[in-house]
């Protein structure tokens, strides 16, 4: 499962997720029965726990789950890749060094330095060998550009081997060049439009998020093929928000 849901990142096939905040195994469950492509799973901007996302990753069933790391640490990247994850998402990676290390924490040696353990992603040991030999294959590496010194940086961060697609933060690059939440701004639609054309000259997969559906379909169009519409607490606001507009419209002759 994981190796062609790499695969299908590498060949840059559309493939469309949305944003896990909670932690709620049945909200997971109902999103994975939607036949989403794929299911971000944040750590970095909400309070999950290992032993959360654990779970998440288990009621997501057969639908890939990429981890959004609380730092590029190599124990959280062990966490998440231990639990089954199809991959992760490293936040605020700004240069070719930090590139590297986080590339090398998700590989098993030659090629990385990430430790072996007896855990959910090779069955608790069932299958050990054959998850070990097959990992570095089978693992996405999804690195987060979403600071202006990032984009500076893109070209060499973009050389370093073993990166499978890069996921630009919107929000946060904005933020970083003094215009948060401005993504129409020239200066911020350049940056980006700098970190597009790099990956598509790469060829490198690559990811965006958005709460509106037809900013990321727009995307879509300028060749982002990982795309991330809405969160769990957004459907949840949002449908609560006209359930109870709808209740409050309704006359009600008493």
């Amino acid at each position: 499962m994981n190796a062609i849901f790499r695969r299908k990142l590498l060949e840059r096939e559309l493939l469309c997720g949305t944003m896990l905040t909670t932690s709620s195994v049945e909200v997971t469950e109902i999103l994975a029965h939607l036949d989403y492509d794929w299911l971000f799973i944040d750590t970095e901007h909400s309070p999950l726990s290992p032993m959360t996302v654990r779970s998440l990753i288990q009621a997501a069933g057969k639908v890939p789950c990429l981890v959004r790391l609380a730092d590029r640490g190599e124990v959280s990247i062990k966490n998440a890749l231990d639990s089954g994850a199809a991959g992760i998402i490293a936040p605020q990676v700004n240069n070719a060094k930090e590139a590297k290390e986080i590339v090398s924490y998700c590989k098993y040696p030659p090629a990385g330095t990430r430790g072996v353990g007896l855990s959910r992603a090779s069955k608790y040991g069932l299958e050990f060998s054959d998850y070990v030999s097959n990992a570095n294959n089978s693992i996405s590496v999804v690195l987060q550009i979403e600071h202006i010194e990032a984009v500076k940086n893109v070209h060499e961060i973009l050389a370093v081997e073993g990166l499978d697609a890069i996921f630009i933060g919107p929000y946060d690059l904005s933020t970083s060049m003094g215009k948060p939440g401005l993504l129409r701004d020239p200066a911020v639609v350049e940056a980006i439009s700098t970190v597009r054309d790099a990956c598509l000259e790469a060829k490198i997969a690559l990811g965006y998020f958005g709460m509106d559906v037809s900013d990321v379909m727009e995307r879509a169009a300028q060749g982002f093929s990982l795309l991330c519409s809405g969160l769990d607490l957004g459907f949840l606001t949002e449908s609560g928000r006209k359930n109870l507009e709808g209740l409050k419209s309704t006359k009600v002759v008493l």
